[in-house]
C-alpha cells in the first residue's frame, strides 16, 4: 500500500488549493472527492487580497485576477441616496481591490493547477467510508467508481464540508447555531448603471446587495423579510421575479429576471469545531468552522487555513519522514486560525446585524451614522476590515 505524505479529503476550492500548496512544497498528496461532477454552482465569489497573497503562492493569482471583476470602492445606499463609500486603494500595495469571479471558475482554475503540480492527484468519484490512526500513519477506506480503494497518509486534511463526515468519524464535537435570517440571490444583466462598485443598500425591509461579475452580470442578494421568509421553499431555488420584485420595491432599481443565470436561497448558521486536530488529522475550511456567508470571508477562511497548516505539515513531514507524531506541532496553528476564525465569525455577525429591518427612527439613525462613519478616518478601517486585512 502507498503511503502518501497526505490525503486531502474534499475536492472543492478549500481542499484543492490545499493540496496544491502541500505539492508546490514537493510532498506526495492525494485528493479524496465524492462527487463525481464538476460543480457548476458558484455561491461563493468575493476573493480577498490575502487570499490572493495565498494562490499568488501556486502561481494561479494573476490569472484569476485576469478573470475577475476587480471591486475597488464599496458604496452604500440608502432611501435613493448615497450615505457614502469606501475604497479599497488601500487595502493592499499589490491587490487594491476585492477579485469578484464565481466560484466555479475559480475552482477550475485550482484544479488546473493542482493537475500541472501533482498529475492524477484528484480522484472524483471517491467516497470516504472510514478512517483507522496508527501510530505511523492514517489508514483510509473508501469507495470509488471501480470498487473499494485504499489508501495511507501521514497526514489527514479534512476538507469534506460543514457536514464534514470526517469531523464525525473521529468524534469532534461542533455545535451548531441558526440565525433566522434568509436570503435569496440572483445573477442578472446588469443594467444598474453601478460599474465595478459593490452597492449595500439599507434599507427599512432589510438589505440589498449587489456585486459586479466578469461578463456584465451583477449578483444581488436580498434579506428576505418574515413574511417572505416563511412562504420561500427551502426545498427548490426562488423565482428570479421575486428577487427582481423586492429589488425594485427596496431600492427602486430594475433588473430583468428573464436574464437570470442563476437563483439560490440559502440560510445562515454559525459553527464552531471545538477542536480542529485529532492525532494525525487536521480540519480546514467549513469542517472546521462555518459562518454567515454575509460578507464573503467563508471561502476565503478555509484557504488561509490551508496557507496557515501547510508549512506546519511541511516541518512535520521532514521530523523522521513524519513517522513521528510531535502532540504539539499544530497548537500554535489551531490557535492562531481559531482567533482569526472567531474575529471574522463577529464580523459576520455585525454585518448581518447592519443588514436587518428596523423601524423608521432606527432607520434614520442607522443612515447618520453610516454616513457618519464614511466621512470619517474610520472608513479606512471599514476598507481594511471588509478586505479582510486583519484576518
Amino acid at each position: 500500500m502507498i503511503t502518501h505524505d497526505v490525503v486531502v479529503v474534499g475536492g472543492g476550492p478549500v481542499g484543492v488549493l490545499a493540496a496544491a500548496l502541500l505539492a508546490e512544497r514537493g510532498l506526495d498528496v492525494a485528493v479524496w472527492e465524492r462527487r463525481a461532477d464538476e460543480p457548476t454552482l458558484s455561491r461563493a465569489i468575493g476573493v480577498h487580497p490575502p487570499s490572493l497573497d495565498v494562490l499568488d503562492q501556486v502561481g494561479v493569482a494573476d490569472e484569476l485576477v485576469a478573470q475577475a471583476v476587480p471591486v475597488r470602492r464599496g458604496v452604500a445606499r440608502s432611501g435613493g441616496r448615497t450615505l457614502g463609500s469606501v475604497s479599497f486603494d488601500r487595502a493592499h500595495p499589490r491587490w487594491p481591490f476585492v477579485a469578484a469571479l464565481p466560484q466555479h471558475r475559480t475552482e477550475r482554475l485550482l484544479r488546473d493547477r493542482l493537475e500541472q503540480l501533482a498529475p492524477g492527484s484528484l480522484r472524483r468519484g471517491l467516497a470516504l467510508d472510514g478512517i483507522e490512526q496508527e501510530p505511523e500513519r492514517v489508514l483510509l477506506r473508501g469507495t470509488g467508481a471501480d470498487g473499494p480503494v485504499e489508501a495511507a497518509a501521514r497526514f489527514v486534511l479534512a476538507a469534506d464540508g460543514a457536514r464534514s463526515p470526517l469531523r464525525g468519524a473521529l468524534g469532534i464535537d461542533a455545535p451548531l447555531h441558526r440565525y433566522p435570517d434568509r436570503y435569496v440571490m440572483c445573477d442578472v444583466v446588469d443594467d444598474t448603471g453601478h460599474g465595478d462598485d459593490a452597492v449595500v443598500h439599507l434599507e427599512r425591509h432589510g438589505v440589498v446587495e449587489s456585486f459586479p461579475l466578469p461578463g456584465g452580470v451583477r449578483r444581488f442578494v436580498v434579506l428576505l423579510d418574515p413574511e417572505a421568509a416563511g412562504a420561500a421553499d427551502r426545498d427548490h431555488d426562488p423565482d428570479a421575479g421575486l428577487v427582481a420584485q423586492l429589488v425594485a420595491e427596496r431600492t427602486g432599481v430594475e433588473i430583468d429576471p428573464g436574464t437570470a443565470t442563476m437563483t439560490s436561497a440559502f440560510g445562515v448558521q454559525r459553527r464552531l469545531a471545538r477542536r480542529t486536530v485529532a492525532g494525525r488529522v487536521v480540519l480546514i475550511g467549513d469542517a472546521a468552522h462555518e459562518i454567515s456567508p454575509i460578507g464573503g470571508q467563508g471561502m476565503n477562511l478555509g484557504w488561509l487555513d490551508g496557507a496557515a497548516v501547510a508549512p506546519v505539515l511541511a516541518r512535520a513531514l521532514r521530523t523522521a519522514g513524519g513517522r513521528r507524531l510531535d502532540p504539539g506541532a499544530f497548537r500554535a496553528y489551531e490557535e492562531a486560525r481559531r482567533r482569526s476564525v472567531v474575529r471574522s465569525a463577529r464580523q459576520a455577525e455585525i454585518n448581518m446585524a447592519l443588514g436587518r429591518p428596523v423601524g423608521p427612527a432606527a432607520l434614520a439613525a442607522r443612515r447618520a451614522g453610516f454616513a457618519a462613519a464614511l466621512r470619517l478616518p474610520t472608513r479606512r478601517l471599514l476598507a481594511s476590515l471588509y478586505s479582510m486585512r486583519f484576518v
